[in-house]
C-alpha cells in the first residue's frame, strides 16, 4: 500500500473549516473614532504625567495594537484618517524638537523612519533644475536656470 501525501498548507484536502463564514478576519479594534481618539489622548497624557517619551510603538502597544502595520492600516480609514495623521504629527513634532537637543542622531534616526529625508536639493526658479556652464575661454562659470 502506498502511504499518502501530506497536504503541506496545513488544513487536510476537502476541510470545510471555514464554510459558512461571513467575515474576514477578527473584528475591527475601534469602530468608533472617539473612541480611539480618546485612548490616544489619554497615551499622551499617561507619557506627560509618567516623564515618559512619545513613539509611534508606545502609542500602538496602549491603544492595544500589535503591531505597526494594524494601527497604520486605520489611516486608512475615512473617518479615522484626520486622528491617525494627528497623533503620528504630534510624535513627529516631538522628535523634530530633540533635533535642537546636543546629540539628535536618535531623533534623525526616527524622523528617517517616519519618512522624512537627509539631502541637499538645489534648484533653479520654480523647482527646475540648476544648469552650470563652464565658460573656459573667461574661466568662470555660468549658473542657467
Amino acid at each position: 500500500m502506498i502511504p499518502k501525501k501530506k497536504n503541506n498548507r496545513g488544513a487536510p484536502k476537502g476541510n470545510k473549516y471555514a464554510l459558512g463564514c461571513t467575515t474576514n478576519g477578527q473584528p475591527p479594534m475601534y469602530s468608533d473614532p472617539k473612541e480611539l481618539e480618546k485612548k490616544i489622548n489619554n497615551y499622551f497624557l499617561y507619557c506627560d504625567e509618567n516623564d515618559e517619551k512619545l513613539t509611534i510603538t508606545g502609542l500602538c502597544l496602549f491603544c492595544g495594537f500589535e503591531s505597526r502595520q494594524s494601527f497604520y492600516e486605520y489611516e486608512k480609514k475615512k473617518d479615522f484618517t484626520y486622528i491617525i495623521k494627528r497623533a503620528r504629527m504630534l510624535i513627529e513634532n516631538m522628535y523634530e524638537q530633540r533635533l535642537q537637543g546636543n546629540i539628535p542622531t536618535g531623533a534623525i534616526f526616527a524622523l528617517k523612519n517616519m519618512g522624512w529625508e537627509d539631502r541637499n536639493v538645489i534648484a533653479g526658479e520654480s523647482g527646475s533644475p540648476l544648469i552650470v556652464f563652464k565658460d573656459f575661454k573667461n574661466d568662470r562659470s555660468i549658473d542657467k536656470v
